[in-house]
């Protein structure tokens, strides 16, 4: 497994493939996905791009520190899922975000997720929302 940054454009089948599979290809394009601060992340198996993720320079004003990553779009195919490949790509995004003086990743978390975001160091905030279309989720984040 190799994790490597991708394009945006690299993460929309997977995105759409696993997040949103009664949309189109389109509803994956998300805002700041091309803003110059963005990053995205892709999990490498035998060269076969199986998992993404995407890293927003996006405060959210629940929280105080004044720099802050938003992560969206994490997916990892289903053949691939229970690998520790999401955790690889948050351990190599960590230093990234770090570099731009931020101290603090947040996510809004599916509800299915919150297991694996619970395991790798996230706190949950608040009470759980929905997302039309998509389903419940949790505010989360993780200290830097």
């Amino acid at each position: 497994m190799e994790v490597l940054r991708i394009k945006a454009i690299d993460t929309h089948h997977i995105r759409h493939r696993i997040l949103r599979p009664h949309g189109t290809v389109e509803d994956c394009i998300f805002k700041g996905d091309t803003d110059e601060l963005t990053f995205h992340l892709g999990a490498f198996v035998d060269r076969k791009l199986v998992s993404v993720a995407s890293f927003y320079f996006e405060r959210n004003d629940i929280f105080p520190d004044p720099y802050q990553f938003r992560l969206r779009g994490m997916a990892t195919l289903p053949e691939y899922q229970g690998q520790g490949l999401s955790s690889a790509l948050l351990r190599t995004a960590f230093p990234v975000i770090k570099q731009n003086q931020c101290t603090l990743l947040w996510c809004n978390a599916r509800e299915a997720a919150m297991g694996f975001y619970h395991k790798v160091g996230f706190k949950s905030h608040g009470d759980v929302f929905s997302i039309p279309q998509i389903g419940p989720h949790y505010l989360m984040s993780i200290q830097i």
